[in-house]
């Protein structure tokens, strides 16, 4: 049970964080707005090296079910354990969005763009081309899930690992955010475009696009499960 309260805090954190770099820098009135990409990059690695230290301990720090179902392949964890993360993981990242929704409530109402506003709690493509979002997304999460496979092994002391994985989400985000976003996650993405749908409408915005939103929640898992396998197969 540690292990399912550690992924739910964690996630929550990293969403409360992550969007929450989102929501400050896109909506309007707020004090950081258009502070821009680099300031969301900074922003998004560390609301992921933050839970991760945090309860990488507790719970292996995976807040994501690509990662969790890659662990999986890998022997890493009881496959019995996997629906419980997963659902941890999604619980973690509506309430980490509700609770934006609520401080950010007055930003939300005074910025009149819907997309602007579902940007900051869920992805979408620059341009839309299913194939070619799809692939974004599962290239993204290869990269993810394949060096946070072989980070542990290389770079030795826990800390250090932990420090590694904000390079690797800013590094995803520097070379694949201006594509879809870099969701990389359902957690981070189609629990707060759930949250979006639901408590959206309290500040009179509707369009959760879900239409797009499949992409986010199945192509991170894809890529998670090739790179698992690949990760297998080489000599490391």
């Amino acid at each position: 049970m540690s292990a399912y309260i550690g992924e739910f805090i964690g996630t929550l954190i990293l969403v409360l964080l992550g969007d929450g770099v989102c929501c400050n820098v896109s909506l309007e009135k707020s004090g950081f707005k258009g502070t821009g990409g680099v300031h969301i990059l900074i922003g998004w690695g560390m609301a992921v090296m933050v839970p991760a230290f945090t309860f990488g301990a507790m719970s292996g720090a995976h807040f994501n079910p690509a990662v969790t179902i890659g662990v999986a392949i890998r022997g890493g964890m009881d496959w019995a354990l996997v629906p419980g993360y997963i659902i941890a993981q999604m619980l973690g990242g509506f309430c980490g969005a509700a609770i934006l929704m609520v401080l950010y409530g007055d930003h939300i109402k005074a910025t009149a763009n819907d997309d602007v506003v579902r940007g900051c709690f869920c992805t979408g493509p620059s341009i839309p081309n299913p194939v070619l979002n799809f692939l974004s997304e599962f290239v993204a999460t290869f990269v993810l899930v394949f060096t946070l496979a072989a980070i542990p092994g290389n770079a030795g002391d826990s800390a250090v690992s932990w420090v590694l994985v904000y390079g690797v989400i800013v590094a995803c985000g520097a070379s694949f955010g201006g594509l879809t976003g870099y969701a990389m996650n359902a957690a981070r993405d189609s629990a707060p475009r759930l949250a979006y749908q639901l408590l959206a409408p309290n500040f009179g915005k509707k369009n959760a696009n879900w239409g797009y939103g499949w992409i986010p929640l199945v192509a991170p898992i894809c890529g998670g499960v090739v790179a698992s396998l690949l990760y297998m197969a080489l000599p490391f």
